[in-house]
Protein backbone atom coordinates (compact mmCIF):
# COMPACT_ATOMS: atom_id res chain seq x y z
CA UNK A 1 0.00 0.00 0.00
CA UNK A 2 1.42 3.37 -1.06
CA UNK A 3 2.15 6.10 1.47
CA UNK A 4 2.30 9.72 0.35
CA UNK A 5 3.08 12.95 2.10
CA UNK A 6 6.20 14.85 3.10
CA UNK A 7 9.56 13.75 4.47
CA UNK A 8 11.54 16.34 6.41
CA UNK A 9 14.87 16.05 8.25
CA UNK A 10 15.67 17.87 11.49
CA UNK A 11 18.17 17.98 14.33
CA UNK A 12 17.84 14.82 16.47
CA UNK A 13 15.55 15.49 19.41
CA UNK A 14 13.53 18.17 17.59
CA UNK A 15 11.10 15.79 15.87
CA UNK A 16 8.07 16.96 17.94
CA UNK A 17 8.85 20.58 17.10
CA UNK A 18 9.15 19.92 13.38
CA UNK A 19 5.98 17.79 13.49
CA UNK A 20 4.11 20.65 15.19
CA UNK A 21 5.42 23.15 12.66
CA UNK A 22 4.48 21.01 9.64
CA UNK A 23 1.03 20.32 11.09
CA UNK A 24 0.49 24.05 11.71
CA UNK A 25 1.33 24.92 8.10
CA UNK A 26 -0.97 22.19 6.79
CA UNK A 27 -3.79 23.40 9.04
CA UNK A 28 -3.42 26.92 7.63
CA UNK A 29 -4.19 25.45 4.19
CA UNK A 30 -7.04 23.29 5.49
CA UNK A 31 -5.23 20.01 4.84
CA UNK A 32 -6.15 17.08 7.13
CA UNK A 33 -2.80 15.51 7.99
CA UNK A 34 -1.03 13.69 10.78
CA UNK A 35 2.65 13.49 11.68
CA UNK A 36 4.58 10.27 12.19
CA UNK A 37 8.00 10.16 13.80
CA UNK A 38 10.24 8.58 16.44
CA UNK A 39 12.28 10.21 19.16
CA UNK A 40 15.83 11.05 18.00
CA UNK A 41 15.15 9.67 14.50
CA UNK A 42 16.01 13.07 12.93
CA UNK A 43 13.08 12.95 10.52
CA UNK A 44 9.32 13.46 10.38
CA UNK A 45 6.70 12.10 7.99
CA UNK A 46 3.62 14.23 7.35
CA UNK A 47 0.86 11.99 5.97
CA UNK A 48 -2.77 12.23 4.94
CA UNK A 49 -2.68 14.32 1.75
CA UNK A 50 -1.12 13.91 -1.74
CA UNK A 51 2.57 14.69 -1.84
CA UNK A 52 2.26 17.28 -4.63
CA UNK A 53 -0.41 19.15 -2.70
CA UNK A 54 1.60 19.15 0.53
CA UNK A 55 4.86 20.10 -1.20
CA UNK A 56 3.19 23.14 -2.77
CA UNK A 57 1.34 24.13 0.41
CA UNK A 58 4.44 23.95 2.64
CA UNK A 59 7.49 25.45 0.87
CA UNK A 60 10.90 24.55 2.26
CA UNK A 61 11.89 28.22 2.57
CA UNK A 62 9.11 28.82 5.13
CA UNK A 63 10.18 26.00 7.46
CA UNK A 64 12.28 26.66 10.54
CA UNK A 65 13.01 23.26 12.10
CA UNK A 66 13.41 21.39 8.79
CA UNK A 67 16.94 20.95 7.49
CA UNK A 68 15.56 19.40 4.34
CA UNK A 69 12.12 18.74 2.82
CA UNK A 70 11.05 16.20 0.20
CA UNK A 71 7.80 14.92 -1.29
CA UNK A 72 7.32 11.41 0.12
CA UNK A 73 6.60 8.74 -2.51
CA UNK A 74 6.50 5.62 -0.35
CA UNK A 75 7.75 3.96 2.82
CA UNK A 76 9.17 0.46 2.37
CA UNK A 77 9.50 -1.67 5.50
CA UNK A 78 10.45 -5.27 6.18
CA UNK A 79 12.54 -5.52 3.01
CA UNK A 80 14.48 -8.64 2.12
CA UNK A 81 18.08 -7.55 2.63
CA UNK A 82 19.10 -9.83 -0.24
CA UNK A 83 17.01 -7.79 -2.69
CA UNK A 84 16.06 -4.24 -1.82
CA UNK A 85 16.20 -3.04 -5.43
CA UNK A 86 13.14 -4.86 -6.77
CA UNK A 87 10.71 -3.32 -4.24
CA UNK A 88 12.15 0.13 -4.96
CA UNK A 89 11.65 -0.30 -8.71
CA UNK A 90 8.11 -1.55 -8.18
CA UNK A 91 7.25 1.37 -5.90
CA UNK A 92 8.57 3.88 -8.43
CA UNK A 93 6.86 2.39 -11.48
CA UNK A 94 4.64 4.89 -13.25
CA UNK A 95 5.56 7.75 -10.90
CA UNK A 96 7.82 9.79 -13.12
CA UNK A 97 11.41 10.08 -14.27
CA UNK A 98 14.27 11.56 -12.31
CA UNK A 99 17.30 13.62 -13.22
CA UNK A 100 19.47 12.55 -10.28
CA UNK A 101 19.64 10.00 -7.47
CA UNK A 102 20.64 10.67 -3.85
CA UNK A 103 20.90 7.76 -1.41
CA UNK A 104 21.28 9.13 2.10
CA UNK A 105 20.43 8.79 5.78
CA UNK A 106 18.89 11.14 8.35
CA UNK A 107 21.37 12.68 10.80
CA UNK A 108 20.65 10.30 13.70
CA UNK A 109 23.17 8.05 15.46
CA UNK A 110 21.44 4.89 14.23
CA UNK A 111 20.95 6.04 10.64
CA UNK A 112 24.51 7.36 10.24
CA UNK A 113 25.80 3.81 10.79
CA UNK A 114 24.06 2.92 7.51
CA UNK A 115 26.04 5.44 5.44
CA UNK A 116 28.32 2.80 3.94
CA UNK A 117 25.36 0.61 3.01
CA UNK A 118 23.59 3.61 1.48
CA UNK A 119 26.57 4.39 -0.74
CA UNK A 120 26.87 0.80 -1.94
CA UNK A 121 23.13 0.57 -2.54
CA UNK A 122 23.20 3.75 -4.61
CA UNK A 123 25.91 2.29 -6.86
CA UNK A 124 23.73 -0.78 -7.46
CA UNK A 125 20.42 1.06 -7.78
CA UNK A 126 21.58 3.68 -10.27
CA UNK A 127 22.06 1.35 -13.30
CA UNK A 128 18.84 -0.50 -12.44
CA UNK A 129 16.88 2.75 -12.52
CA UNK A 130 18.44 3.73 -15.84
CA UNK A 131 17.63 0.34 -17.33
CA UNK A 132 13.97 0.89 -16.42
CA UNK A 133 14.03 4.41 -17.84
CA UNK A 134 13.44 5.95 -14.41
CA UNK A 135 16.74 7.89 -14.25
CA UNK A 136 18.49 9.94 -16.91
CA UNK A 137 21.94 8.86 -18.08
CA UNK A 138 23.40 12.21 -17.01
CA UNK A 139 22.28 14.54 -14.19
CA UNK A 140 19.40 16.74 -15.32
CA UNK A 141 18.47 19.54 -12.86
CA UNK A 142 15.26 20.24 -14.80
CA UNK A 143 13.83 16.93 -13.56
CA UNK A 144 13.12 16.02 -9.92
CA UNK A 145 15.80 14.35 -7.82
CA UNK A 146 15.00 10.92 -6.39
CA UNK A 147 15.94 10.46 -2.73
CA UNK A 148 16.29 7.05 -1.09
CA UNK A 149 16.69 7.43 2.67
CA UNK A 150 17.97 4.50 4.74
CA UNK A 151 16.38 4.65 8.19
CA UNK A 152 17.02 0.99 8.91
CA UNK A 153 18.68 -2.04 7.35
CA UNK A 154 15.35 -3.10 5.83
CA UNK A 155 13.49 0.21 6.03
CA UNK A 156 13.64 2.79 3.22
CA UNK A 157 11.87 6.05 2.47
CA UNK A 158 11.44 7.06 -1.17
CA UNK A 159 10.99 10.75 -1.92
CA UNK A 160 11.55 13.39 -4.57
CA UNK A 161 12.48 17.05 -4.63
CA UNK A 162 12.82 19.93 -7.05
CA UNK A 163 15.79 22.27 -7.17
CA UNK A 164 13.80 25.33 -6.02
CA UNK A 165 12.14 23.64 -3.02
CA UNK A 166 14.95 22.07 -1.03
CA UNK A 167 18.20 22.96 0.67
CA UNK A 168 21.08 22.83 -1.83
CA UNK A 169 23.22 20.63 0.44
CA UNK A 170 22.89 16.85 0.92
CA UNK A 171 20.63 16.17 3.94
CA UNK A 172 20.36 19.96 4.28
CA UNK A 173 23.75 20.21 6.00
CA UNK A 174 26.31 22.71 4.64
CA UNK A 175 29.82 21.40 5.17
CA UNK A 176 31.69 24.29 6.76
CA UNK A 177 35.23 24.07 8.10
CA UNK A 178 36.14 25.78 11.33
CA UNK A 179 38.79 28.43 10.83
CA UNK A 180 41.52 27.85 13.46
CA UNK A 181 41.84 31.63 13.85
CA UNK A 182 38.21 32.02 14.98
CA UNK A 183 37.91 33.05 18.66
CA UNK A 184 35.14 30.50 19.28
CA UNK A 185 33.13 27.73 17.63
CA UNK A 186 30.11 30.03 17.64
CA UNK A 187 31.69 31.82 14.68
CA UNK A 188 30.46 28.96 12.50
CA UNK A 189 26.86 29.79 13.46
CA UNK A 190 27.16 33.24 11.92
CA UNK A 191 29.03 31.89 8.89
CA UNK A 192 26.22 29.40 8.35
CA UNK A 193 23.52 32.02 8.89
CA UNK A 194 25.01 34.28 6.23
CA UNK A 195 25.24 31.35 3.83
CA UNK A 196 21.83 29.80 4.50
CA UNK A 197 19.52 32.68 5.38
CA UNK A 198 20.69 35.23 2.82
CA UNK A 199 20.48 34.99 -0.95
CA UNK A 200 23.65 35.53 -3.04
CA UNK A 201 22.26 38.92 -4.12
CA UNK A 202 21.64 39.91 -0.49
CA UNK A 203 25.16 38.90 0.51
CA UNK A 204 26.56 41.09 -2.27
CA UNK A 205 24.27 44.03 -1.48
CA UNK A 206 24.09 43.97 2.31
CA UNK A 207 27.59 42.89 3.40
CA UNK A 208 30.20 45.26 2.04
CA UNK A 209 33.58 46.49 3.29
CA UNK A 210 33.32 49.57 5.47
CA UNK A 211 29.77 48.96 6.69
CA UNK A 212 29.10 49.56 10.38
CA UNK A 213 27.98 46.74 12.69
CA UNK A 214 27.32 46.10 16.38
CA UNK A 215 27.71 42.71 18.07
CA UNK A 216 25.63 42.59 21.26
CA UNK A 217 27.04 40.26 23.91
CA UNK A 218 30.14 39.84 21.80
CA UNK A 219 32.62 38.05 24.13
CA UNK A 220 34.78 36.20 23.32
CA UNK A 221 34.35 37.71 19.86
CA UNK A 222 33.44 34.91 17.43
CA UNK A 223 30.64 36.80 15.69
CA UNK A 224 32.60 40.07 15.68
CA UNK A 225 35.49 38.21 14.06
CA UNK A 226 33.21 36.90 11.28
CA UNK A 227 31.95 40.42 10.55
CA UNK A 228 35.52 41.72 10.51
CA UNK A 229 36.40 38.91 8.10
CA UNK A 230 33.90 40.56 5.73
CA UNK A 231 35.67 43.91 6.31
CA UNK A 232 32.89 45.47 8.41
CA UNK A 233 33.72 47.95 11.18
CA UNK A 234 32.44 46.33 14.39
CA UNK A 235 31.48 47.67 17.80
CA UNK A 236 31.77 44.64 20.10
CA UNK A 237 29.47 45.24 23.06
CA UNK A 238 30.22 43.19 26.19
CA UNK A 239 31.45 43.70 29.72
CA UNK A 240 33.54 40.54 29.35
CA UNK A 241 36.95 40.23 27.66
CA UNK A 242 37.43 39.76 23.90
CA UNK A 243 39.82 37.28 22.34
CA UNK A 244 43.13 38.79 21.27
CA UNK A 245 42.76 37.36 17.73
CA UNK A 246 39.49 39.24 17.33
CA UNK A 247 41.01 42.55 18.41
CA UNK A 248 44.03 41.91 16.18
CA UNK A 249 41.87 42.37 13.08
CA UNK A 250 41.99 46.13 13.65
CA UNK A 251 38.32 46.38 12.68
CA UNK A 252 36.78 45.65 16.09
CA UNK A 253 36.29 48.19 18.86
CA UNK A 254 35.53 46.65 22.25
CA UNK A 255 32.94 48.67 24.16
CA UNK A 256 32.40 47.52 27.74
CA UNK A 257 28.65 47.83 28.12
CA UNK A 258 25.50 45.74 28.52
CA UNK A 259 24.08 44.63 25.18
CA UNK A 260 20.53 45.04 26.48
CA UNK A 261 21.09 48.74 27.22
CA UNK A 262 23.72 50.05 24.79
CA UNK A 263 22.56 51.87 21.69
CA UNK A 264 24.56 53.25 18.75
CA UNK A 265 25.11 57.01 18.51
CA UNK A 266 23.81 56.91 14.93
CA UNK A 267 22.01 54.36 12.70
CA UNK A 268 24.24 51.51 11.50
CA UNK A 269 24.03 48.81 8.84
CA UNK A 270 24.08 45.68 10.99
CA UNK A 271 23.31 44.36 14.44
CA UNK A 272 24.05 40.77 15.47
CA UNK A 273 23.30 39.10 18.77
CA UNK A 274 23.95 35.69 20.32
CA UNK A 275 23.19 36.55 23.96
CA UNK A 276 21.97 33.84 26.33
CA UNK A 277 18.62 35.15 27.55
CA UNK A 278 14.95 34.20 27.40
CA UNK A 279 13.76 34.27 23.77
CA UNK A 280 10.92 36.73 24.36
CA UNK A 281 13.29 39.22 26.00
CA UNK A 282 15.71 38.94 23.07
CA UNK A 283 12.86 39.30 20.54
CA UNK A 284 11.68 42.51 22.24
CA UNK A 285 15.18 43.95 22.32
CA UNK A 286 15.79 43.09 18.65
CA UNK A 287 12.47 44.72 17.70
CA UNK A 288 13.49 47.85 19.61
CA UNK A 289 16.53 48.22 17.37
CA UNK A 290 14.36 48.25 14.26
CA UNK A 291 11.59 50.36 15.80
CA UNK A 292 14.13 53.05 16.76
CA UNK A 293 15.90 52.90 13.41
CA UNK A 294 19.21 51.85 14.95
CA UNK A 295 19.95 49.20 12.30
CA UNK A 296 18.83 48.11 8.84
CA UNK A 297 19.75 44.42 9.07
CA UNK A 298 20.18 41.92 11.88
CA UNK A 299 21.05 38.31 12.60
CA UNK A 300 20.20 37.03 16.06
CA UNK A 301 19.62 33.81 17.95
CA UNK A 302 16.63 32.87 20.08
CA UNK A 303 17.50 30.33 22.80
CA UNK A 304 14.55 27.96 23.10
CA UNK A 305 13.03 26.22 26.12
CA UNK A 306 13.12 22.43 26.42
CA UNK A 307 9.38 22.01 25.73
CA UNK A 308 6.96 23.48 23.17
CA UNK A 309 9.77 24.96 21.15
CA UNK A 310 7.67 25.47 18.02
CA UNK A 311 5.02 27.34 20.00
CA UNK A 312 7.68 29.55 21.64
CA UNK A 313 9.29 30.18 18.26
CA UNK A 314 6.01 31.27 16.65
CA UNK A 315 5.20 33.48 19.65
CA UNK A 316 8.60 35.22 19.62
CA UNK A 317 8.63 35.81 15.86
CA UNK A 318 5.12 37.28 16.01
CA UNK A 319 6.22 39.45 18.94
CA UNK A 320 9.29 40.65 17.06
CA UNK A 321 7.30 41.46 13.91
CA UNK A 322 4.58 43.30 15.83
CA UNK A 323 6.99 45.45 17.87
CA UNK A 324 9.30 46.48 15.01
CA UNK A 325 6.84 49.21 14.09
CA UNK A 326 7.74 49.02 10.40
CA UNK A 327 7.79 46.41 7.62
CA UNK A 328 10.59 43.91 8.22
CA UNK A 329 11.35 40.75 6.27
CA UNK A 330 12.46 37.79 8.35
CA UNK A 331 13.80 34.31 7.70
CA UNK A 332 14.43 31.87 10.53
CA UNK A 333 16.05 28.47 10.67
CA UNK A 334 17.48 26.02 13.15
CA UNK A 335 20.91 25.77 11.58
CA UNK A 336 23.18 22.76 11.68
CA UNK A 337 25.55 24.54 14.10
CA UNK A 338 22.68 25.70 16.31
CA UNK A 339 21.74 23.68 19.37
CA UNK A 340 18.74 24.61 21.53
CA UNK A 341 18.11 27.71 19.45
CA UNK A 342 17.06 29.14 16.11
CA UNK A 343 18.73 31.87 14.07
CA UNK A 344 16.82 34.79 12.57
CA UNK A 345 17.81 37.08 9.70
CA UNK A 346 15.80 40.31 9.58
CA UNK A 347 16.02 43.24 7.20
CA UNK A 348 14.02 46.39 6.58
CA UNK A 349 11.55 45.91 3.74
CA UNK A 350 12.62 48.46 1.15
CA UNK A 351 9.49 48.19 -0.98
Amino acid sequence: MSTEGLLAYCRPGFEPDLAAELSWHAAQKGLPVYAKTQKNSAYVLLLGAPREQLAEAIPYRELIFARQKYALIDELQGLDVQDRITPVLEALGGKGRYGELSVETPDSDDARQLAGLAKAFGNALRPALRQRGLLTDKPNPKLPTLHVAFVGNNHLLLASSTENDRAPWPMGIPRLKQDPRAPSRSAMKLDEAILCLMTPAERMDLIAPGMQAADLGAAPGGWSWVLAKHQLQVSAIDNGPLNADALATGLIEHIRADGFHWQPPRPIDWMVCDMVETPSKVARRMAQWFANGWCRNAIFNLKLPMKKRWEETALCLDLFTAQCGKPVRIRAKQLYHDREEITVFARLDRK
